[in-house]
């Protein structure tokens, strides 16, 4: 393989930037008409929920106790996968009038929670800001009721209740900005660097010398001047 010389790669580069620039100019042109003509919004809105100290009818009213937070944390993991049942997403849509099947709201909604903590989070996503509030404070209280009726217990409180976002949550236009540039400048580089790669004249002097490994003994510049044209005026 040739040894690329990376002096006369660079100073190639800087005589063809327009080319780098051209691709540049493209990513952003695309990433502006992808974002505004083919990516659809959509909102998040979310709330959470934590665990606190189990209440029922056989319970004096205490302070909340060693047991209370080791079956609260017991039972973060199994409190996840109920919110995402079919016991509780069926409900919602019936409730809320939704459109939508099980299946689909499951994909929209994320139940997340900090590791060694009771607290969950419960995050819907919708294309109306306003749906995916009513979304997921539906099935936060669904969700408490069900509680209520599977294990006999009340141990959820609120911590943020849901909100309507103004902002979409999957697009950031300068994220994406800086992400076409570099794609851009990536691709404009490639391009320059398979056209130096495959440009076989010689560019300089020092070149010829380093190719044949001869000492120049002379050159001849090139003229700038026009040559006159037979018969030309005396």
């Amino acid at each position: 393989m040739e040894e690329i010389n990376l002096k006369d790669l660079f100073s190639y580069m800087l005589s063809k930037i327009f080319i780098i620039i051209i691709a540049i100019v493209i990513f952003l042109i695309g990433g502006v008409v992808y974002r505004e003509c083919f990516k659809t919004p959509l909102y998040e809105s979310y709330t959470t929920i934590i665990l606190t100290k189990v209440n029922d009818s056989t319970n004096v009213e205490t302070g909340i106790t060693q047991n209370d937070i080791t079956l609260n944390q017991k039972l973060v993991s199994t409190y996840r996968e109920i919110i995402r049942s079919k016991r509780i997403l069926d409900k919602v849509i019936k409730d809320l009038e939704l459109d939508i099947s099980v299946d689909d709201l499951m994909n929209r909604i994320s139940v997340t929670n900090k590791e060694d903590t009771e607290l969950i989070r419960i995050s819907v996503v919708d294309e109306d800001s306003e749906t995916a509030q009513n979304i997921v404070t539906r099935v936060s209280k669904v969700f408490a009721d069900e509680i209520v009726r599977i294990y006999n217990i009340e141990n959820i409180s609120t911590i943020d209740y849901a909100s309507a976002s103004d902002v979409p949550y999957n697009i950031n236009v300068a994220k994406e900005t800086v992400i076409s540039v570099l794609l851009g400048a990536f691709l404009g580089c490639a391009i320059v660097f398979v056209m130096f790669y495959f440009d076989t004249t010689v560019k300089s002097v020092e070149e010829i010398e380093r190719k044949l490994e001869l000492p120049i003994l002379g050159s001849v510049p090139r003229s700038h001047t026009r040559s006159r044209s037979k018969g030309g005026s005396n």
